[in-house]
């Protein structure tokens, strides 16, 4: 009963032409915040609102291979800038605080001001085209790398609203700016995955956002974006809601937009910054940066789980059970930690941006099943991001 209820529910809200509305009109059911703060996307009157604080996106619960999807958009400030990304991860990529995917850039034209006419082109305010974060593209037409830039332009500025019609069907992506196609590109990596709208930086909204799904062209699991295996995440890119900061150490922890900074306290060492959230077994990811000239052969950062002072992991030199040491690490590099629980087991893969070169280790834990996930703190500066937790 309950599929058949689905299923004339569904075909009750498709359009004569097959389209489905991508939002209810009163919330925000079937999106999942992927990295920003709770009051960063809000609906009302059918209006997708963002805030463009801290720079992130929502996306789909669910992942789409090929469909037609419109949307209508506006910037709210000259400038503004966002995006809808197409074929995404379930989470931001490693050292950045977008999903990797092809990016249908959603840009005002006020933002031109960057641009300098004595320098080639490289970007435009009328609807770019371009794989991020480790996809990959064939661009259509006038391009610069793998960025697909318009034919005309045809987008109108802040505060007016623009009509995208954006078709993906077996890997190849176009385009249609308030009624024509105007960019694209063949062969995207990956073509089938999660569907998301950018928050970066300006007050941005989105209207009649609705979506046609066309029949399957057999995308493999190595076609596609990973499936969501569950993660939260911990970080709101504002402030240290959902994290127990030690009375005194406020100062030492900076949230900076998706960046959360450990300020330099002159080799004071204080006590780790815990997540509300508890872990038993499950897996724990963070992104981390030491600054340029980071001496390695001192101890720089270290990762903390169930509730244990004593680092499980550690980035530099000293004893914990894992260790990746000062061949390992180049300060001024992004890395990303993952770092799996299973009872007494644990398992930490570091890897560069990209997730590219990875590193693995074992060993076994001591101490309590289950606690919180914590950054420890040794009185050196760090830079941290995408902290994403499931269990």
């Amino acid at each position: 009963m309950l599929l058949l209820w689905l299923l004339i529910l569904s075909r009750a809200l498709a359009d004569d032409d097959g389209f489905v509305p991508m939002f209810n009109g009163k919330d925000l059911s079937g999106w999942v915040n992927a990295n920003c703060a709770p009051e960063t996307w809000s609906i009302k009157d059918g209006v997708v609102s963002c805030t463009g604080v801290p720079t992130g996106a929502m996306r789909t619960e669910k992942q789409y291979e090929n469909f037609v999807m419109e949307c209508e958009w506006r910037h709210l400030t000259s400038g503004g800038n966002s995006g809808v990304f197409i074929w995404g991860s379930p989470i931001s990529a490693p050292g950045v605080p977008f999903l990797r995917g092809i990016e249908v850039q959603v840009l005002d034209q006020g933002y031109m001001k960057h641009a300098d006419p004595k320098k080639p082109r490289w970007f435009t305010t009328h609807g770019d085209v371009f794989p991020i974060h480790g996809a990959t593209m064939e661009p259509h037409g006038e391009h610069s790398g793998q960025r697909s830039f318009p034919s005309e332009e045809r987008s109108k500025p802040s505060p007016e609203w623009n009509h995208y019609r954006i078709t993906g069907n077996n890997g190849t992506l176009t385009l249609a700016v308030n009624g024509k196609i105007m960019s694209g590109g063949d062969k995207c990596f990956w073509r089938k995955g999660y569907l998301a709208l950018e928050s970066e930086g300006a007050p941005v909204e989105f209207r009649n956002v609705r979506i046609k799904e066309l029949p399957s062209t057999g995308a493999t699991a190595a076609d596609s974006a990973p499936l969501d295996q569950g993660w939260k995440h911990l970080y709101n890119g504002l402030d240290l809601r959902g994290w127990k900061v030690a009375a005194g150490a406020e100062a030492r922890w900076k949230p900076s937009n998706w960046n959360l900074k450990l300020e330099a306290t002159g080799g004071q060492e204080g006590t780790p910054l815990w997540s509300e959230a508890e872990v038993a077994d499950g897996e724990f990811i963070a992104d981390f940066q030491l600054p340029k000239g980071a001496d390695l052969n001192a101890t720089c950062t270290g990762f903390c789980v169930r509730g244990q002072a004593s680092p499980a992991v550690l980035i530099g030199t000293g004893k914990a059970p894992i260790v990746f040491g000062p061949d390992k690490v180049k300060p001024g590099k992004w890395y990303r930690l993952r770092l799996k629980l299973d009872g007494t087991k644990a398992t930490a893969t570091l890897t560069e941006t990209q997730e590219a070169n990875p590193q693995t280790m074992e060993a076994t834990l001591e101490g309590g099943a289950k606690g919180p996930v914590g950054v420890a703190d040794f009185g050196t500066p760090v830079t941290f991001a995408n902290f994403f937790v499931r269990g």
